[in-house]
């Protein structure tokens, strides 16, 4: 006979609580028995709280704020290398390992579903789960972000970075404090947008570098560990109006202000700019017809940018932080780059540039402690088991490791926290080869895809700002640079990551 609701006395329905309690109560019992001792990962160590629910990961991300990565760290210190994180995942710590869950194409590895709601753009390649998906997606723009067409394109580079040294020359003779930080992703949103969109963003022409790109990405970062435990709130934000969502969530605002950008850079376009763009490589009538969809363009075309922005920006910021403060440094750094820029305003290519020694150790050490996206990127081994020495891994299950950890490895890089480029030097002489453990990229089948533009601007821009300026930090101090954060790239425990300082002298020679 069913339970008829309708009929229930208000003291009825309230003698129903302790029975619903009580079933809880059972279900959370029982879900705990099994997640500690008959889930496939119940051998993994680790502490049993993060076992039994996803709720210890939660505080110490969305309420203390990406603070969970720490917690992972003392982890590892009282368990070991492999650590069960929380009910279905592990995290590895250790540096030899990394080639094994970010492996090549030849084996197949998929992101986790429950963890690319973190990005909030499900149709972008970065939010893509399947492996064959990925490659398919992948597929259409490998070439345009190869190195042959970035070398082929270095002119707008040239273009963009000479307009930034007029920028900060004009600083100067003003005698203005600049937020490099600001300069330079202003130079980088300005070059990715142009060299994806065939329209730039145009930061590098406001008065204060404003950056529509890094207000999205400061959107994004904030919301980055409420977007993952909860992706329905991107769906309910997306159809709000944009006048409600603005009093809701003033920030999101700016992400839906560059998903416009996206939109009309397909429509202005210059009639005379015959190169190919990522939109037109992906409404190709090759590509299926639900690869062509508005939802899919915008949020490609937002990612590439956003992703191709604050990275390399960071690391721009990072390198000038310790070379301008290190006279040695500075001056060493420049006698180098004078035997291929003879004057302050040669043009040299990455080719040459990358011939360079001195500055090719001072840039991998930059990337090194700039770390790129720190965030546990996970992969699943969808078919074949894993093993960690004595420990198997079922097929399945989700993996993941993080950059900061491999960059910090004292037994890869001693003395990790100090910036070192003489490492890097010592090392090729004696036949090392610490390039594999920079993963600010990633490696394996879906290592960066703008990973060549980000270099080619790397040592274009810093030699450009070597050769040509001298720079006094101003009111910057390590607390400001450092990563004390996880929101999906690193944080500073107060604040943003940022770099003041006064152009203090112009090179004529």
């Amino acid at each position: 006979m069913a339970l008829d609701l309708k009929n229930l006395s208000s003291p009825q329905v309230v003698t129903l609580w302790p029975l619903v309690l009580g079933l809880g109560g059972i279900f959370l019992l029982v879900r705990s028995f099994y997640r500690l001792f008959l889930h496939p990962l119940s051998h993994i160590p680790g502490p049993k709280i993060a076992a039994i629910s996803h709720a210890y990961e939660f505080y110490h991300d969305a309420v203390r704020n990406g603070m969970y990565l720490w917690e992972i760290e003392k982890m590892h210190e009282k368990y070991g290398p492999v650590v069960r994180i929380n009910p279905r995942e592990l995290h590895i710590k250790d540096p030899y390992y990394y080639d094994e869950v970010y492996a090549p194409a030849s084996r197949k590895r998929e992101k986790d579903p429950h963890f690319v709601g973190v990005f909030g753009f499900p149709t972008s390649m970065i939010a893509t789960v399947g492996h064959e998906h990925h490659r398919l997606r992948r597929g259409m723009l490998n070439n345009f972000f190869s190195k042959k067409s970035v070398l082929e394109l270095s002119s707008i580079m040239h273009e963009k970075e000479a307009k930034l040294m007029q920028r900060l020359e004009k600083a100067h003779y003003d005698d203005a404090v600049v937020r490099l930080d600001d300069a330079y992703a202003a130079l980088t949103s300005d070059v990715i947008s142009h060299y994806s969109w065939g329209t730039s963003s145009g930061f590098l022409d406001d008065d204060n570098f404003k950056n529509d790109m890094r207000e999205a990405l400061n959107e994004i970062s904030s919301f980055v560990h409420i977007n993952r435990f909860f992706p329905i709130l991107g769906f309910l934000m997306g159809a709000l109006p944009r006048s409600v969502l603005a009093r809701i969530r003033p920030g999101a605002t700016a992400v839906l202000d560059m998903q416009d950008m996206v939109t009309q850079s397909r429509t202005q376009r210059s009639s005379k700019d015959t190169r190919k763009t990522i939109f037109d490589a992906l409404t190709d009538v090759n590509v299926p017809p639900e690869e062509r969809s508005t939802r899919r363009l915008e949020d490609e075309g937002l990612i590439v940018v956003v992703a191709g922005t604050e990275t390399t920006a960071r690391t721009l910021t990072l390198a000038s932080y310790y070379i301008f403060q290190n006279k040695e440094m500075l001056e060493r750094l420049r006698s180098e780059i004078k035997t291929v820029m003879p004057t302050p305003t040669t043009e040299a290519s990455w080719s040459e540039l990358e011939q360079l020694p001195y500055l090719n150790a001072v840039i991998n050490e930059a990337i090194r402690l700039s770390h790129g996206p720190i965030f546990r990127s996970t992969r699943v081994a969808p078919t074949e088991s894993l093993t960690y020495k004595d420990i198997v891994i079922p097929p399945g299950t989700p993996v993941s490791m993080s950059s900061y950890f491999v960059h910090m490895d004292p037994r890869v890089f001693p003395e990790p926290a100090s910036f070192k480029p003489e490492r890097w030097i010592e090392a090729a002489k004696n036949g090392q080869h610490l390039n594999k453990y920079i993963v600010s990229f990633s490696r394996g089948s879906r290592i960066c895809l703008g990973m060549n533009l980000a270099y080619a601007e790397l040592y274009m821009t810093l030699a450009s700002m070597i050769r040509r300026f001298d720079i006094e930090l101003y009111e910057t101090g390590p607390e400001d640079i450092r990563i004390d954060r996880e929101m999906g790239i690193g944080q500073p425990s107060k604040g943003d990551f940022i770099l003041r300082a006064k152009i203090t002298k112009v090179m004529k020679e």
